[in-house]
């Protein structure tokens, strides 16, 4: 693997992950950016290019190129698209700075931004800190149909989730190694990060125009993440089954006494009518109730499947 060569090799104290699909026009602007960030850095800062099946020639420009920059860098290309999710924890498992933060390759992220998250981190009162998007210089369609998903993540699914969702964070080594231990597929590592806890701080930021390419989150990457989001981190689905199972028996109980008392009294004279009636209506209800408590089973085992920690220390101390 390419890498620079220094005469002394100390430890980064700042590893940045980058994870690239299709960032190929980008790459020059963005190593000028890094490079501008490793000297903010104090040339402490090392860069961890995940190249994620990209079908484009990211790879081959990077392996490139990288030798030649001033700040250390790693570059690591998956054997296939895995995934953004998936490519960041691989560059957890390579990264080796006391802090690790996240940035895209398409530059959308204000490049100052990982800076101030590192510094938030320096300071030891924060575990994690996160950029919370307040608003987008993207077109007016893209900019609603974003605002709506994380509404509507927000308030179905994790309710700590910053309004505008989360595309940049830096983390400490500890939390970085607790997200990389949670082995878990078809998940949201976004959503693991604000499962985890621990002292997090929100940096406010603009999203910026892309200027090359075109974004790979398509609309079905979007529904695929929400639907994963749902199943991983919320039993909503069982519940509202559970809910309509519960209103749905209680419904079909009334409307069933009504047709028994109407028949008993003569109300009905069509044949068999009352005994279909109650028949449809009672197993209706009971049915979906069924389902409800079955599922509710069914999301424990998955629970259990999981293997999340039922607790995460922060810190021991004895006295």
């Amino acid at each position: 693997m390419p890498q620079n060569s220094r005469s002394v090799k100390l430890p980064s104290t700042y590893s940045i992950v980058i994870p690239v699909y299709q960032n190929e026009e980008n790459i020059p602007e963005l190593l000028q950016q890094l490079e501008r960030i490793n000297n903010n850095l104090e040339n402490s800062m090392e860069a961890v290019f995940v190249v994620d099946g990209s079908p484009d020639n990211s790879a081959d420009k990077l392996a490139t190129v990288l030798p030649t920059q001033n700040f250390r860098s790693k570059l690591i290309t998956l054997s296939r698209n895995f995934g953004s999710f998936a490519a960041i924890k691989a560059g957890f498992n390579h990264a080796e700075g006391k802090f690790i933060g996240i940035m895209a390759a398409d530059l959308q992220e204000p490049p100052e931004l990982i800076i101030e998250l590192f510094i938030i981190l320096k300071t030891n009162e924060f575990d994690v800190a996160v950029g919370r998007r307040e608003s987008r210089n993207d077109p007016f369609a893209s900019s609603l149909a974003s605002r709506f998903y994380w509404s509507t993540y927000r308030t179905f699914i994790q309710h700590e989730m910053p309004k505008g969702g989360v595309d940049i964070f830096a983390t400490t080594r500890d939390v970085a190694i607790q997200l990389a231990k949670l082995n878990e597929s078809n998940s949201s590592l976004v959503g693991l990060l604000m499962w985890i806890g621990f002292r997090r701080a929100e940096v406010p930021y603009i999203r910026l125009e892309r200027v090359h390419g075109k974004s790979g989150w398509t609309t079905r990457k979007k529904i695929k993440y929400m639907m994963d989001s749902v199943f991983s981190f919320t039993s909503l689905p069982i519940s509202i089954i559970l809910f309509i199972g519960m209103i749905g028996t209680i419904s079909t109980f009334a409307v069933s006494s009504v047709v028994f008392f109407s028949w008993l009294f003569g109300g009905i004279s069509v044949p068999g009518y009352a005994a279909q009636m109650l028949v449809q209506l009672l197993s209706t209800g009971a049915i979906l109730f069924a389902l409800g408590v079955i599922g509710t089973y069914i999301w424990r085992i998955f629970e259990n499947s999981k293997a999340r920690p039922t607790a995460i220390v922060r810190s021991s101390e004895r006295f």
